[in-house]
């Protein structure tokens, strides 16, 4: 088995830092046998990195938090028809390179969880990214053996980032929404929340609550925070971008309606399922160009482009930073085009028994049935 190269050998990742913005450079070395680059540290601290080089050392992946039977949540990337563990896979690496505290150094810079690994910045991608490489050299057998990747069908996907610092959704953002629902088009963005505890994963079911019957589909494509970032400009917004994902944004229109705060309208149990993968940015290179589409048990009932956003991704980050400071692993929504279900003649919401199934261009799908109280 040809191994990625020995000479890579990072430190303990520092605490969560306050500003990612004075890395130093690298440079770019081959992995053995493949003609694709990777950044090698300069001297012996582990690597380092501009402030603009995240994206270029996440490159090719589809990150995933998976469970593999009745085990903890796990981050693992999509690896053809497998799932790679990342932090099992580090782990691996460095113990063959003789890594002292190679069990806590895989902890420190390559985390179980999504949102610990954007906050280690460049140095957790590039050895997240080192850790897929190796797992790509291994023979699946053995991969599998060791508790390293997993066949696709095996795991149960959870959401993409089940545990972000915040969960921003977007109003009336696509024109023919809010031509739908008798809004003015905004002046500005109407930024909104869903609580963490409302997410669910792909294949989760949606639970209609006993005290109401008229909930209501929003599919939706959504964003997620890779840098730490407070008042920056539309023209770098993208920098501090880590990838997209899917969302739907599962609303009680009656309790949306009680009072002129959403809030108890967005955020009954199991209202905000999301995934399926973390698709990041070097994937989707143009976020403004995406189609997007929901069906119904089938019956297609939203479809738009993101082309039609009112307010785009660039724009939403100026926006939001420009009072919120954003994290790593904070996920916004970006808002649901025209067809949803409580504007339609007859009205339709969800009932038990139902299928939900979104799809946006290079993102992915995300299904999730519907269940009663």
């Amino acid at each position: 088995m040809q191994l990625p190269s020995e000479r890579f050998s990072p430190s303990r990742r520092s605490s969560r830092r306050k500003d990612l913005t004075n890395e130093p450079r690298c440079v770019s070395m081959p992995l053995p046998g493949r003609t694709a680059g990777r950044l090698e540290p300069v001297g012996s601290s582990g690597p380092q990195f501009k402030k603009d080089q995240l994206a270029r050392v996440f490159t090719a992946m589809k990150l995933a938090t998976f469970r593999f039977r009745n085990r903890p949540p796990r981050l693992g990337a999509l690896l053809d028809t497998r799932i790679a563990d990342l932090n099992a896979a580090y782990r691996e690496l460095l113990a063959h390179r003789k890594a002292p505290r190679a069990d806590a150094m895989a902890d420190a810079l390559v985390p179980a969880g999504v949102v610990g690994l954007l906050e280690g910045g460049a140095r957790s991608a590039a050895a997240a990214r080192e850790a897929l490489e190796f797992v790509k050299q291994m023979d699946p057998a053995e991969a599998q053996a060791r508790s390293l990747a997993y066949p696709s069908a095996d795991v149960r996907l959870t959401a993409a980032v089940p545990n972000p610092h915040k969960f921003l959704l977007v109003g009336l953002n696509y024109r023919d929404h809010a031509e739908e629902t008798g809004g003015k088009i905004p002046d500005h963005p109407a930024i909104f929340t869903k609580l963490p505890d409302c997410i669910i994963g792909p294949g989760d079911p949606i639970r209609i609550p006993k005290v109401s019957h008229m909930i209501d589909y929003e599919g939706e494509f959504a964003f997620v925070i890779g840098r730490r970032c407070r008042g920056v400009s539309r023209d770098t917004a993208l920098e501090y971008v880590a990838g997209y994902t899917i969302v739907n944004d599962v609303s009680c229109r009656d309790y949306q309606r009680h009072t002129s705060q959403w809030t108890m309208g967005k955020n009954f149990d199991t209202s905000g399922p999301m995934g399926p993968h973390l698709v990041l940015k070097d994937e989707v290179p143009d976020p403004a160009a995406l189609d997007i589409s929901l069906r119904l048990n089938g019956e297609a009932m939203q479809h738009s482009n993101t082309r039609n956003l009112i307010f785009g991704v660039a724009q939403l980050v100026e926006y939001i930073s420009g009072l919120l400071t954003l994290e790593p692993g904070d996920v916004v929504s970006t808002g649901t085009p025209g067809g949803v279900g409580f504007v339609r003649k007859p009205p339709v919401f969800l009932k038990a028994g139902d299928r939900v199934r979104i799809e946006v261009e290079k993102v992915g799908v995300l299904e999730n049935p519907v269940e009663g109280p």
